[in-house]
């Protein structure tokens, strides 16, 4: 008991001595970049309108944090809902795929395809086909952006258990639900959360753009577009800092669920 205490306590300083390794060089680079942008715009008088400096941009946010956030909530809504149903239809589709090599062999290569095909030009039709002020446009654009993804980066984590593993459970006669639930699942995990990752970023990217075009007035995408257009530029840069900080939340909100769902991954 004494001796599992000591080497607690002794892992405790390891734990902090890593998490400072893992934190200070994007931090670091963080604050250097901030310094660079409020130097160049000071040393070289960059106009307002061209480029305000952070510290205008953090003053303007401060100045109403109620309204940007709130106005933020309402598209980060929307990406939240379009994410959900991207992740879980990919995941479905994925696992069909799984059982039925024929949907795979057809359905994955075109996966790919569409992976790189910018997506966000869907929103002018996703507009006109669900209405360009209705939320449905803007959760629709986001779950195809995150479904090819997710389908293509599950399928993969579905199919990684090595031959010998199959086999053996085959030698058993398990089921395919079985295979399924205590072999083919926990290998994907890693995979959906690495997708995870990415669709994090990629929903409130595409909730703010396809607000740009169009959307209720209380939107954070109409609100920048609105203000960059009249060259309110601490206006839309501070609405785009308000999109960072839910970004942001977003993805660690996955990074945690991660690490509850996989504490194995927690001593690397």
């Amino acid at each position: 008991m004494q001796a599992t205490t000591v080497s607690r306590s002794v892992d405790v300083p390891a734990r902090v001595s890593s998490w400072l390794r893992d934190v200070w060089p994007p931090l670091l680079t963080f604050v250097v970049v901030i310094a660079l942008w409020e130097g160049a715009v000071r040393l070289f008088q960059i106009p307002l309108y061209l480029l305000p400096a952070p510290s205008q941009i953090l003053e303007t946010f401060l100045a109403r944090p109620g309204y940007l956030l709130r106005i933020g909530l309402l598209t980060f809504t929307n990406a939240l809902v379009g994410c959900a149903i991207g992740v879980t239809l990919g995941c479905l589709v994925a696992a069909l795929c799984v059982r039925w090599r024929v949907v795979a062999d057809g359905l994955v290569p075109l996966a790919v395809a569409a992976s790189a095909v910018p997506i966000i030009a869907l929103s002018p039709l996703m507009g006109i086909w669900l209405g360009s002020i209705s939320p449905a446009s803007k959760i629709a654009v986001v779950a195809v952006m995150t479904f090819f993804p997710t389908l293509v980066s599950v399928y993969s984590g579905l199919v990684s258990p090595r031959a010998d593993a199959l086999l053996l459970m085959r030698s058993y006669a398990a089921p395919q639900r079985v295979v399924f639930s205590h072999l083919r699942a926990p290998a994907a995990l890693p995979f959906l959360f690495s997708a995870l990752r990415v669709c994090a970023t990629l929903s409130m990217i595409g909730a703010v753009v396809a607000e740009f075009f169009g959307g209720p007035q209380n939107a954070l995408g109409v609100y920048i577009k609105t203000q960059a257009g009249i060259l309110r530029t601490r206006e839309a840069w501070a609405a785009i800092l308000v999109a960072c900080l839910y970004g942001l939340a977003f993805y660690v909100a996955v990074v945690l669920a991660e690490r509850a769902a996989m504490p194995w991954k927690r001593g690397r």
